[in-house]
Parts: C-alpha cells; structure tokens; sequence
C-alpha cells in the first residue's frame, strides 16, 4: 500500500467507525497489507486487492474466545 491509500484507507476508517484512536501501521517486509491499531492495541490486518483493474481494501479482525468471556463491552 502506498502512503497515500495508507492515509485515506485511516481517514475512511476513523470516521466510518467514529475513533480517532485508529491508525493503520506498515508492515516489516509486506507492502500489500498494513496493521490495524485502536490506541497501542493491534486489531487485526488490512489487505490491499488489485483485480480487474478495481482495487479495494479488506479488513480481517480475529475476535478470540476468551475476549468474549463475560460479556463486557471494554
């Protein structure tokens, strides 16, 4: 991802999900994704797709069980 799409993608996100505290970090050795950060916590990837001349940029969050134990909302 260029530091362009980087900016835009982080500017998309934080309004989409009203939090200033995201931020899209570059990975080590890995130009097609970047990390997803809320504050210090890592939250999961997100992939740049080229395919057919159409780009678009997908989010994976993995959500562990044991996160989901009793039920609160941090």
């Amino acid at each position: 991802m260029t530091p362009e799409e980087t900016r835009k993608v982080e500017t998309y996100l934080k309004n989409k999900f009203r939090n200033e505290s995201i931020n899209l970090k570059k990975r080590a050795n890995n130009d097609d994704s970047v990390e997803v950060l809320m504050g210090a916590e890592f939250i999961g990837l997100l992939y740049k797709t080229e395919d057919e001349g159409e780009t678009s940029f997908d989010f994976n969050m993995s959500i562990l069980d044991i996160d989901l134990e009793g039920g609160s909302i941090a």
